[in-house]
Parts: C-alpha cells; structure tokens; sequence
C-alpha cells in the first residue's frame, strides 16, 4: 500500500503518543513522595550553601540560636542541638529584678532566652522542621523577615537580640545563599515559645505568672 506524506506523519504521532506513558511511568516515583522530600529535591548548588553556612558562620546565629552548654573549656554551643532554638522543656524561673541604673538585661545560660524591657524573647528554631522550624518558609519569607523586621515581613516584630538592623545590609544573594544552607542542616523538632510582653496597666499578671505559662505553653 502506498503511503502518502500525511499518513505516514500521522503513523509517526501515534507512535510517539503511545510511547509516552511507558516514559512517565519509568520516570514517575511509585509512591508519592513526602512534602519534606519534595523541598529538598531542589538543592542549591554546593558553592552557593557554602557561602550561606560561611555567613551564618561569621555573622554568630550559632551564638543565640544554638543552646549553650559548658564544654571542657568553658561555655560552648552545643552542637547536636545546632540552630534548634530555645529548648522547648527547658523550664526557667521568673526573670530577675534588675534595680534601675545600667543593667537592663537578663540571659538564661543556654543563651536563648532573653529578658530586657521589650519583655522576655526566645531564639527561633532556625532548622528545617516542617512544624517547628523554617521547614515551610520559602526564601521570600526569610528575606521578608530580615528586610522589614516583623515575622515573615508581616507578622509581630522580631525582638533582640536579633541585631535585625544589622542583618538587614545583606545583599540578595546573601540572603538566599544563608536560606539555602539552613534547608541543608540537620532538622530538629523543638517548638520554641512565644515572646513574653512586658506586664503594663492592661495586664495584671505578673512576669512569674507569664514565664509560667510560657514553661507549660512548651511542654
């Protein structure tokens, strides 16, 4: 039989219509994968989380967002704990009553509790837990965050110790290179409390009162 032009490109669509599927199934995963394991099939490239974990290296997020403990040589960052935040259970007092003068603030030993006349702030899980940590921000959340001061760029104001006016002269591309190095650490699920306010006239418990429930809020 003889073939004309048409025929023989409509035989050559077919053809490849069939052979498409075969293809998606080769190439399709067979169970679907978790949302923790999609997000991270998307890696930055190395030098770029090299550069990132260099910045939060040198700028000391490990300083504060790390739990301190005394090592052989005095107090260090404990790193099987690295940028995990204020430890969830950990339960601490009522900060102390500074007299007035020249000391305004008050740190717990782990270094990520803080209490100033902002009220007392704990240092946020940096890794990327999907429920306690930044496991669910995309970049522009992150630079959201360090652009405006205020959480995601639109929620409360991110309180010190973060040196926010500071960490706001990064570049673009700093930003992205230390988000990209944060989705690659080890995740560590420690649900950090909220922020503690300052007790005023429209509130009439005391700070114990308030640390208390922030102790339970965490357990």
């Amino acid at each position: 039989m003889k073939r004309t032009r048409s025929t023989t490109i409509r035989l050559a669509l077919l053809a490849a219509g069939m052979a498409t599927p075969a293809w998606l199934a080769l190439a399709a995963p067979t169970t679907p994968a978790r949302p923790d394991a999609v997000e991270r099939t998307a890696a930055a490239p190395a030098d770029i989380v090299a550069r990132g974990k260099y910045l939060v290296t040198v700028a000391g997020c490990n300083d504060c967002h790390t739990p301190w403990k005394v090592g052989p040589d005095g107090p260090e960052p404990d790193m099987s704990r690295m940028l995990s935040g204020h430890p969830e259970r950990m339960e601490l007092p009522a900060p102390p009553k500074l007299p007035e003068g020249a000391w305004v603030v008050s740190v717990a030993a782990t270094n990520t509790a803080w209490s100033g006349p902002w009220g007392v702030s704990f240092t946020a899980n940096l890794t990327p837990d999907l429920e306690t940590g930044l496991g669910k921000w995309t970049l522009r959340d992150f630079a959201a965050t360090i652009r405006t001061g205020r959480h995601m760029g639109r929620g409360r104001p991110v309180l010190p110790p973060m040196p926010i006016r500071m960490y706001k002269n990064f570049t673009d591309e700093d930003l992205s290179a230390i988000y990209s190095y944060l989705r690659t650490i080890p995740v560590v699920k420690n649900r950090v409390p909220e922020p503690l306010p300052l007790v005023n006239a429209d509130n009439n418990r005391s700070s114990e009162e308030q640390t208390a429930e922030a102790g339970r809020m965490a357990r």
